[in-house]
């Protein structure tokens, strides 16, 4: 186990050990505890009660922060050239086709989000060795297969982000920055666990929240009452 900083052991004291707290609580103490230099970035991790290894309990869906993410995310909108016009006005940092599925074929994937159109899918399909570990390739259920390429850049630029449960059982998430006000983290946390709420799988038996923890790139984690949210 690596050992903790001096300012880790300062940040940890600060964080009564076997309590709860409240998402309003959590989110004021975390800017308290963040000690970095630069803006860190503020994360949740939710622990739910299913199973990943069944399809009937994969929990995969969307949800657009109200706050965003505080993050300059970068844009890949792989179109056809009838698209480019409409997708660079609406913020993608990139634009084109086939010189970028070449570039990517040789290693480029420097984006955050590739969004692409339905008719397009067919030439990413060889390329999903690298970008299927990477979390970049575009799917439906997320919105980055659409016909509708404007609308789908506009929403991830402003704030809209994807999740899965991993193996584990966990859903991670960055949801915002040190430098956000407590009330905006408290906003961004809300709008993820109740969307995590309203897609429990019927599968999923028993307590489905199991636990919830905030923290920031530098910080140790906040426990939040899963049965408070």
């Amino acid at each position: 186990m690596a050992k903790l900083t001096k300012k880790q052991k300062e940040a940890a004291s600060k964080i009564e050990k076997n309590k709860f707290y409240n998402l309003k609580d959590a989110s004021a103490l975390l800017k308290v505890i963040a000690s970095a230099k630069f803006d860190e970035s503020v994360d949740i991790a939710v622990k739910l009660g299913v199973d990943p290894r069944k399809a009937n309990q994969m929990v995969r869906g969307v949800v657009t922060l109200p706050h965003g993410t505080g993050k300059d995310v970068r844009v890949l909108a792989l179109v056809t050239p009838d698209k480019e016009a409409e997708a660079k006005a609406a913020g993608a940092d990139y634009v084109g086709l086939d010189d970028y599925l070449q570039k990517i074929k040789d290693g480029w994937t420097d984006v955050d989000v590739i969004i692409t159109m339905p008719a397009v899918m067919g030439k990413l399909g060889p390329l999903g060795r690298i970008l299927g570990p990477r979390g970049l390739m575009p799917n439906p259920k997320t919105g980055t297969v659409t016909m509708d390429v404007a609308k789908a850049v506009t929403e991830v630029k402003a704030g809209k982000i994807d999740f899965k449960v991993d193996k584990t059982g966990i859903v991670h998430a960055g949801i915002g920055r040190v430098s956000f006000g407590a009330d905006q983290i408290v906003d961004n946390a809300h709008e993820i666990i109740q969307t995590l709420i309203k897609m429990k799988p019927t599968a999923a038996k028993g307590q489905y929240i199991k636990s919830i923890h905030l923290s920031s790139t530098m910080s140790p984690a906040i426990a939040l009452d899963p049965k408070g949210v």
